[in-house]
């Protein structure tokens, strides 16, 4: 097992580094009121997008009639969502968290409406599909990760939005799923002996960077509604773990994953993996207690893992693919992910001031990123474990993905509020 928090010289000289680029020619040349006007426009265009296209309907594949519910379907009805942003999947979890966030900042209760009738809609209507489900493709199948709890992917971020709706319609039904949920991950999910998450593929245990935030982001969000430290501490324990398990001090970056057969870790610093650790992170950092006993470790570990990711941010602002290759492609979801977090850790405290220009290009980066119509290109599709760097430069990058949807709107609210 590596060791927990690397030397401080290595950590210094990845600081050091990443100040002397922030200190360079690389600064933005725009002024800050400008920058806000644009963001702002520019979030509200991607926040409206989702409304828009989020239309709370079912079709009938066989007749083409439309349902806005199921309960109003005829018998033999084979019926599937109109919209991809009202299912129940890790990526709707992070859409509607986003959302919330962004109606707080903004002041405007629309998107956090949105967010609320997001969930009471998967509440309404998850059963019919839970009844009619046959063994098949899970994925194509509705609501399938709404009625199941086998992997983190399938409860921790929605579990974590539903928390969040919860706080804005308290009800039985929300908080019987959201126990139900802490009682399968504290009892029934995998790990290793040490309590780090793992999954039982592609090989058997192996420690996915992904999981950091499927877990803490539903740990963390847990220990702030019950107030019960047992929430916060094994979130710590993950954070900590995976850095254990994933952190490479001679990059400064996270591997994808950690193969517990051969005690050695994957092949790529994939982009979007390390978006999900430092979520994680910060998600944990937003809501620990002053007093917790692991605040100290938690913040040296987010600050040498910013300090490693901003020394890899391109001159445009972006990140890439392969955050150690820059002849792999520009990627939109990681880049918003460490845009979110490097500007929120300014805005709370945990990173000093000077780490803002790193936020402000990747900002005006992920920007170029986003069309007239809120969609959002240049967003890696759904990628698990690949056994050779070829599967992580070949990844397609459809339009839209909704893995980079919500990333994008926690970063432009949060820049919303660092501009402010």
């Amino acid at each position: 097992m590596r060791i927990a928090v690397r030397s401080i010289f290595l950590s210094s000289i990845l600081l050091t580094t990443a100040l002397i680029i922030q200190g360079t020619s690389l600064r933005p040349a725009r002024q800050d009121g400008e920058l806000l006007a644009e963001t702002i426009s520019k979030v509200r265009t991607v926040a409206d997008a989702v409304l828009r296209d989020g239309t709370f309907e079912f079709v009938d594949e066989n007749t083409g009639v439309k349902y806005t519910s199921t309960s109003a379907a005829h018998a033999g009805s084979q019926l599937k969502l109109m919209s991809s942003y009202n299912d129940w999947r890790y990526w709707n979890g992070v859409i509607n968290i986003s959302l919330v966030n962004l109606s707080n900042v903004l002041g405007d209760s629309t998107y956090k409406t949105f967010a609320a009738k997001n969930i009471a809609f998967a509440f309404d209507n998850y059963e019919y599909f839970r009844n009619s489900y046959v063994r098949g493709d899970r994925w194509s199948y509705p609501f399938y990760q709404r009625f199941t709890m086998v992997e983190l992917d399938d409860y921790g971020a929605m579990t974590a939005s539903t928390i969040e709706a919860y706080e804005m319609h308290p009800g039985a039904r929300y908080r019987n799923y959201i126990d139900s949920a802490a009682g399968f991950l504290a009892k029934r999910q995998d790990r290793l002996h040490d309590g780090t998450l793992v999954r039982p593929y592609p090989r058997k245990w192996t420690v996915w960077a992904d999981d950091l935030y499927m877990s803490v982001s539903f740990l963390s969000r847990m220990g702030e509604f019950t107030r019960d430290t047992i929430y916060f501490q094994d979130a710590a324990r993950q954070v900590i773990n995976f850095q254990q398990y994933l952190y490479s001090p001679a990059e400064g970056l996270m591997y994808h994953c950690w193969f517990s057969d051969s005690a050695k870790n994957g092949v790529a610093f994939w982009g979007r993996a390390n978006g999900w650790m430092i979520l994680a992170q910060i998600d944990l950092l937003d809501r620990l207690p002053e007093s917790f006993s692991l605040r100290d470790t938690l913040l040296s570990i987010f600050r040498q893992d910013v300090a490693g990711i901003s020394s890899h941010e391109d001159a445009d602002g972006m990140w890439h693919q392969l955050l150690d290759r820059r002849d792999s492609y520009e990627e939109t979801s990681c880049s918003a992910m460490f845009t979110y977090a490097i500007a929120r850790g300014v805005d709370e405290g945990f990173l000093s001031g000077n780490y803002a220009d790193v936020a402000k290009r990747g900002w005006t980066g992920i920007m170029k990123k986003i069309l007239p119509n809120g969609e959002i290109a240049g967003v890696c599709e759904g990628t698990g474990v690949g056994d050779s760097l070829a599967f992580y430069y070949a990844r397609p990058t459809p339009l839209n993905d909704p893995h980079g949807i919500g990333a994008v709107l926690l970063a432009g609210a949060e820049m919303t509020r660092l501009l402010k």
